[in-house]
């Protein structure tokens, strides 16, 4: 078995008075929508997920997987809080969504992948808890274009919550489509082999995808568009607890929100 290769940082839309009594749930879709820094109506929040797997089957073409991510949320809390020394005294929210994903290469140059979520989430804010369920299918194909590499993914899936109170029940759904094209430019760095590699994508959503704000009126985003670059190592680097394959940045806009995302990870 082996522990998932990142620990990636969301910053969500919403900042939550601590004495609030609306749930502003989108923390139950934490695990799904990317990590970065995400802006709108001047107001962010800031999640932390920490997506642990697990092998439970591998072969040269198939791998079967658990997913157990844990998804924390801190409010009123930016990174320019840590530079003085300010770190949240309590959670805000929590997720935990576990899945079985399944990954088969179907030839030589095209992987199929899909998984299955079911999971718990909770405002302690308000008490209010969360059943979270997702699932999607993915398709990755490698093609030549000189010595770049480039692969185009696609990718189809849904989320919902249901309120365990009275509180509403939503779900999104949606279709992303992105490339991913190395420069072919190479360094080395110790042991590790580098390549800057730089990505586009764009994500349409079926339900017009809601982000609630305490002071302003809501967001309602229907497609956006996303591009970046990272740093593609050779093999993972980082700790037993901590290891990433990439290291980048990207800015993803529409509809009224703006995105920058940290990226330890395949971007798209």
């Amino acid at each position: 078995m082996a522990l998932s290769r990142y620990l990636s940082i969301l910053l969500i839309l919403f900042v939550l008075p601590a004495n609030a009594e609306k749930d502003y749930s989108h923390y139950a879709f934490a695990n799904y929508l990317g990590s970065g820094v995400y802006r709108t109506s001047g107001q962010n929040a800031t999640v932390i997920n920490i997506p642990l797997s697990f092998d439970l089957q591998r072969t040269e073409t198939e791998s079967l997987v658990l997913r157990t991510p844990l998804s924390l949320g801190f409010y009123n809390f930016t990174w320019s809080d840590i530079p003085d020394g300010d770190f949240p005294s309590s959670v805000g929210t929590a997720t935990f969504t576990p899945g079985i994903e399944y990954r088969i290469n179907t030839s030589e140059t095209h992987e199929f992948q899909s998984y299955v979520d079911l999971g718990v989430g909770t405002n302690t804010t308000n008490g209010n808890d969360v059943i979270i369920y997702s699932a999607g299918m993915s398709s990755l194909l490698d093609f030549e274009l000189k010595d770049t590499k480039p692969v185009w993914v696609n990718r189809i899936f849904f989320a919902g919550y249901r309120s365990l109170d009275d509180a509403p029940n939503e779900t999104y759904s949606a279709i992303q489509s992105g490339v991913d094209i190395g420069t072919n430019f190479h360094f080395q760095v110790a042991d590790i082999g580098i390549e800057p590699r730089l990505f586009v994508a764009g994500y349409w959503y079926f339900d017009k995808l809601r982000f609630v704000t305490p002071f302003e009126e809501d967001v309602l985003v229907t497609n956006s568009f996303e591009a970046g670059i990272t740093l593609a190592f050779s093999k993972p680097v980082g700790w037993d607890l901590f290891n990433m394959s990439r290291f980048g940045v990207s800015y993803r806009t529409g509809d009224g929100v703006q995105v920058w995302r940290l990226i330890f990870d395949f971007p798209i």
